[in-house]
């Protein structure tokens, strides 16, 4: 932060996909800002909606990042890490089982696993960690989350009484559901699905027919998934393969509410519930928010809208920073911002304007700088 003074500034921005980190976007719009307006402080407050950099924004914002080793998707062991807090933990399926973790980019539609994911949690749990927030989205596998159950002791039999290997495909065999030997940390604590994706676990918008392709699956693949994920369903709880949300992360979601008891918040509304959002806007004249792309599904709960939300709550206006604005001008007035600015617009060139964004960004800083701070 820069120097205190009577004027302030929040930025909150998310990741620019593909091209920078929310902290190296906010680091950039500081620098930009504080090169024209050098008296303004500027409070840099990454956030996520609980996908890829959900960790990082904890972390960026003084929460303790916890490495430890744990299996990927297709079982090779990664590092990772989680973000806490007191008897909170954050973790990120992505960082530890998402697609990023497949060895050499290769998918592994039928085999993936969430497991990695339980042994994550586990080792939180066992740690001291009451509190298990998970951002789901990113992921490699279509198991249900049966994986992350088996991590965390369930044992899931075939009918003959054998453990059944790892991915999603196995569970067509799935006949047995032992939950005795579940980790006891879950029946003392709370877990919160961070995600905004509302998809059933089965059918037309459910786990396989919307995700599946995302990871490699192929159309003779997608029967045996969803047959797979029926008979899961059939034996983890039925009830809840229909719930919104059921479907993210491969099914992660259902495993979790079915078996864990976990309940499904909107992503940005827990993380910026998590980091004191209200908190750290007192006294600020201004937000700064942005993604890598605004566009439609920007609309839908995604991290630029809550915090404008939350911005406008408190009675500060909000502008929209973005790699590129698909969005019209009475769609960005009509989600509460003030203005939206795009690198493509100092950069059209898609390819430039991702490697160039950090300049860029610095050049947006200065130019909100100079048309909303300049007073």
């Amino acid at each position: 932060m820069t120097r205190e003074t009577g004027r302030r500034v929040v930025l909150a921005p998310d990741k620019f996909k593909g091209s920078l980190t929310a902290p190296q976007v906010a680091a950039a719009l500081a620098k930009g800002i504080a090169a024209v307006a050098p008296a303004v402080a500027v409070r840099q407050v990454p956030v996520a909606d609980g996908g890829d950099g959900t960790v990082d924004a904890f972390v960026a914002s003084g929460w303790t990042r916890v490495e430890l080793s744990a299996p990927g998707p297709t079982g090779v062991p990664g590092s990772t890490s989680y973000a806490v807090r007191a008897a909170t933990a954050v973790l990120e399926l992505a960082a530890v089982v998402g697609l990023a973790k497949l060895p050499a980019g290769r998918p592994d539609p039928l085999g993936a696993s969430t497991f990695g994911l339980g042994v994550a949690i586990a080792h939180a749990l066992d740690h001291g960690a009451t509190d298990i927030v998970l951002g789901l989205g990113g992921s490699a596998s279509t198991d249900g989350g049966a994986g992350m159950l088996q991590a965390l002791g369930a044992r899931i039999l075939d009918a003959e009484g054998h453990e059944l290997p790892q991915g999603g495909a196995a569970l067509t065999r799935a006949a047995q559901l032992d939950l005795s030997g579940l980790h006891p940390g879950i029946a003392a604590g709370t877990v919160t699905l961070a995600c905004d994706v509302d998809n059933p676990l089965l059918g037309r918008t459910g786990a396989v027919a919307v995700y599946a392709p995302q990871k490699g699956a192929a159309t003779a693949d997608f029967g045996l998934l969803e047959a797979a994920l029926t008979n899961w369903a059939r034996l983890a709880g039925p009830t809840f393969a229909d719930q919104p949300g059921a479907g993210a992360a491969g099914g992660t979601g259902f495993g979790a509410l079915a078996v864990l008891g976990a309940r499904l918040r909107s992503g940005i509304e827990v993380i910026l519930e998590l980091l004191d959002f209200p908190v750290l806007l007192d006294g600020a004249e201004l937000v700064i928010t942005g993604e890598g792309s605004l566009d439609a599904q920007s609309l839908h709960g995604k991290a630029p809208i809550g915090v404008c939300e939350a911005a406008r709550k408190a009675g500060i206006p909000a502008i929209a920073v973005a790699g590129r604005n698909l969005l019209a001008a009475q769609e960005i007035h009509a989600a509460g911002f003030d203005a939206c600015y795009a690198l493509t617009d100092l950069e059209p060139d898609p390819a430039r304007s991702i490697a160039q964004a950090s300049h860029l960004l610095q050049q947006v800083g200065a130019q909100v700088a100079e048309q909303h701070l300049s007073r």
